[in-house]
């Protein structure tokens, strides 16, 4: 059996708001991927906390994730991820100990030390707590307690929440929660989906750090994967030029609302522009079944991932149902 066969399918979703459309829509969209990615035998629904983006729905993660939870029926969901630096962990606590009672089995809690928005959001958000990405290690600990079993010097508990252990995953596109993830024995998460430069030496880091745990034997890879398929090669390239022009309206400040495909990019953006936008899709899977076949192979027979999540951004929705179906079949 292939490596493909073997791997686990995932997806995350950020929930994305079309020019021509706005949060409810895409919020409903966003249950109805999970429902079809869900027939599909995909392993978990992931949606990912972001701030101060008007093309984003996903901001209120734990909320929008009793809404797919609710309806779903087998898939897990989780957040990929909830940002901790602008928490208290025992809200965390509290907020997926909640998920995890009404839905036991099912939920997981993907967590990043970046703060999902600028720095004035941040602010907002945070308030007069400190909320430092230096402080994460020790945050992902107290976390941890609150999930746990109580114990009898335990002053403060999470409830819902306490003894409830919800799995919990490290995310990261650079090499701190690489090595974090894997001195605590956690699975790891890496944003090959738009930093896929540090993908390689984070998994060795993640490996070479792995300490068995109470939830882990051994390490497990997970890889974001930006997915762009379509029937054809010149169909996935059309298509994917939604997915640049709103990388483009990131890096310039602009509006994130989805944009309808265009049938060329140039006059679009500079030469810089080009290079950065195609440096953030270096793991994108762009093209018809049979070159992303190939891409794929080759992604894990480098890496050797043990799962994948795919992050699709087309406009239509039914080209992003599409996607994941063609996705299904290269299996």
């Amino acid at each position: 059996m292939s490596a493909l066969a073997e791997s686990k399918f995932s997806t995350l979703d950020l929930a994305s708001i079309r020019a021509d459309g706005g949060p409810e829509q895409a919020l409903r969209n966003s249950l109805a991927l999970a429902q079809h990615v869900e027939k599909l035998g995909f392993t978990r629904f992931w949606v990912a906390e972001h701030h101060n983006m008007d093309g984003i729905a996903s901001s209120a993660t734990a909320v929008l994730l009793g809404y797919l939870a609710a309806g779903t029926s087998t898939i897990r969901v989780g957040s990929g991820g909830v940002m901790l630096p602008n928490h208290a962990p025992l809200v965390i606590a509290e907020q997926f100990g909640t998920l995890a009672t009404l839905y036991p089995g099912r939920i997981d809690l993907g967590l990043g030390r970046a703060p999902g928005s600028d720095q004035f959001t941040a602010q907002a958000l945070r308030r007069a707590r400190s909320g430092s990405a230096d402080d994460f290690p020790q945050d992902v600990e107290e976390l941890q307690r609150y999930l746990g079993p109580r114990t009898p010097e335990q002053r403060v508990i999470a409830m819902p929440g306490s003894g409830t252990n919800v799995p919990i995953w490290l995310l990261g596109s650079s090499l701190f929660s690489a090595q974090l993830a894997g001195e605590k024995g956690l699975p790891y998460a890496f944003a090959s989906h738009f930093a896929p430069r540090y993908m390689h030496e984070a998994i060795r880091v993640y490996r070479n750090h792995f300490k068995p745990s109470a939830v882990l034997d051994q390490p497990y890879v997970m890889l974001g994967v930006p997915l762009l398929v379509a029937d054809s090669d010149e169909q996935a390239n059309y298509l994917a030029t939604s997915a640049y022009q709103r990388i483009l309206a990131l890096i310039r400040g602009q509006s994130m609302l989805q944009q309808p495909p265009v049938r060329s990019m140039e006059g679009l953006w500079l030469p810089h522009e080009k290079e950065a936008v195609s440096s953030f899709f270096g793991m994108a899977m762009i093209g018809g079944p049979d070159k992303v076949r190939a891409r794929l192979e080759l992604l894990l027979e480098q890496t050797g991932a043990d799962e994948l999540i795919f992050t699709c951004d087309l406009y239509d929705f039914a080209d992003r149902l599409h996607a994941f179906d063609l996705l299904a079949q290269l299996r």
